[in-house]
């Protein structure tokens, strides 16, 4: 398996840059991908291009519906407030123009004598176009010769062996794009990227690869792409400039950024991203924490074990497996048998488990007791003595379990399959019912419930793990799902008089212990709650 250990420790090889002007870390640029189907919209989005603070822009000239060149090609560079890359991109390379071949390089050697600064040309062409421009090509024109595949990351070997190949054709920056599979063939993106000994833009598509549009500006990419709006892209998982400006702080990130991420699957939904990176940048501290599709923890820690990879936060499904990959495990997560925050110590490289999410959420849900109840936490716990109903076996769930049982609670584990549920209620010591069942479990009123499933969770908001008629005999019911905040087993909860608990208390609870451990630093918390209330 290629891993990133040899190389990432060294991921400022070439990379000695003085900050611009004091402020930028990195060389890497920002191009925004122009695809209007009219000259007028391309030039209006040129000039948003502009305003959004984007280096330079890509001019997809095969997204027009009509295109008089020699014209055409006169306006764009007159009118572009930015540098301009123009592309031309053929249906068999991924683009949309399907006329004559001819035609379309024609139109790219016309851009290049009208002033453009880059022009893009696929491999299969370079030889021919590069020969044709010989000695007519002028001094500030750089040419990008580049190479997509749609199915695949082939392996180091390979992509070196592409490197050579669009070097051969006297490219002046090469440009290879992959698809990911997994998140683990980023790697050997990253790997050829900062090993490479001339200007390279290395990114990979889809949102496994989103990382490598980020993150090539630690590696020492030339250029990633940025949209003006989401779900616009020129290709698969590209980020919005304002995400890359002020989600990811793109223009701090520098050959010594130390990367964190949440990992889990799915993971888009995750706010962590937008808490974790505004609490970096406001400590000053050289970090970037960034969203993490993983299929396999495993095999995700064994591709980046640098230490240049320095903490993770878990989330569903990798909770449990978290506690086997760990080289140590602290004995609370151990006993509870999940980990959601995982620390690679520098000096060594191993890692350790660690649950912050017991903490937070029964903090939030004692918070939301005493209220009700009139209890005084002098008495100890207000969870003491209570019935306390966990959806859910699976990490959050035990570690729910866990704390209540900690706090005196008497746990009920409901799960979609019994056997999971009583096999965690056994180990807790608690009683176990199936999922089907809970509708009809009542013994008393003035119950907890806790969901820790997914069920309601965005897309699917419309689901919940309860029946409304059933929620009468529950004084306070939490949900740990925060996206949307309010859930409907919270809405109907409410509307059947219970107090509700929302999985943002939960989530800010667990990050305040965790950006400790990443950071060494105190937690801001009064900016966590700022952050928090915008989500």
């Amino acid at each position: 398996m290629d891993t990133l250990n040899p190389l990432l420790v060294s991921s400022s090889a070439g990379l000695n840059m003085e900050s611009r002007g004091g402020v930028w870390k990195n060389p890497t640029l920002i191009c925004v991908p122009i695809m209007a189907d009219s000259i007028a919209k391309m030039v209006v989005d040129m000039a948003k291009a502009k305003a959004s603070s984007a280096d330079l822009v890509e001019i997809r000239l095969d997204t027009l519906n009509s295109f008089n060149p020699y014209e055409d090609l006169k306006v764009l560079i007159k009118e572009c407030p930015l540098p301009t890359l123009f592309t031309y991109r053929p249906v068999w390379e991924g683009g949309q123009y399907d006329g004559d071949e001819k035609e379309r390089l024609d139109v790219l050697r016309l851009a290049m004598e009208l002033g453009a600064d880059y022009i893009d040309v696929e491999l299969k062409v370079a030889h021919d176009f590069m020969k044709s421009i010989d000695g007519k090509k002028p001094e500030k024109l750089k040419v990008i010769v580049s190479s997509h595949n749609y199915q695949s990351t082939p392996s180091v070997e390979e992509l070196g062996n592409l490197v050579a190949r669009i070097q051969s054709t006297r490219a002046d920056i090469v440009k290879i794009v992959t698809t990911a599979l997994e998140i683990t063939d980023v790697a050997r993106i990253f790997q050829i990227t900062v090993h490479s000994q001339v200007p390279i833009i290395g990114l990979v598509m889809g949102e496994r690869g989103l990382i490598s549009r980020i993150l090539c500006a630690k590696f020492g990419g030339y250029l990633t792409f940025g949209t003006l709006e989401a779900g616009v892209v020129s290709a698969p998982g590209q980020p919005t400039i304002n995400d890359l400006l002020n989600l990811y702080n793109f223009r701090q990130l520098g050959p010594d950024t130390k990367v964190y991420g949440v990992i889990g699957k799915p993971v888009g939904h995750s706010k962590s991203p937008m808490l974790y990176n505004e609490a970096f940048k406001s400590a000053g501290f050289n970090g970037v924490y960034v969203h993490l599709l993983v299929d396999d923890l495993s095999t995700f820690l064994q591709s980046y074990s640098s230490t240049d990879f320095a903490g993770f936060s878990c989330t569903i499904p990798h909770k449990e497996a978290a506690v086997k990959c760990c080289d140590e495990v602290d004995p609370i997560a151990k006993s509870i048998g999940a980990v959601n925050c995982i620390i690679r110590r520098q000096s060594d490289g191993k890692l350790f488990g660690y649950n912050t999410d017991y903490v937070g959420a029964i903090s939030a849900i004692e918070d939301g007791l005493p209220a009700r109840l009139n209890t005084s936490n002098t008495a100890g716990s207000p969870l003491a003595g209570k019935r306390f109903v966990v959806i859910g076996a699976g990490g959050a769930g035990k570690a729910l379990a866990y704390g209540a049982k900690q706090k005196g609670a008497r746990v009920v584990i409901a799960n979609r399959t019994y056997e999971r549920a009583r096999e965690l209620a056994d180990i807790i010591g608690g009683d176990a019912l199936s999922l089907a069942d809970l509708a009809c479990f009542h013994p008393e009123e003035g119950m907890i419930l806790a969901n820790t499933t997914s069920i309601g969770m965005q897309p699917n908001i419309d689901d919940t793990p309860i029946p409304k008629d059933a929620l009468k005999y529950y004084s306070l019911v939490f949900d740990a799902i925060y996206t949307p905040k309010i859930t409907r087993l919270l809405r109907e909860a409410e509307e059947s008089g219970a107090t509700i608990v929302s999985g943002l208390e939960m989530f800010i609870g667990q990050a305040y212990e965790q950006f400790e451990q990443f950071t060494g630093l105190p937690a801001p918390k009064e900016l966590f709650r700022k952050t928090v209330s915008k989500i």
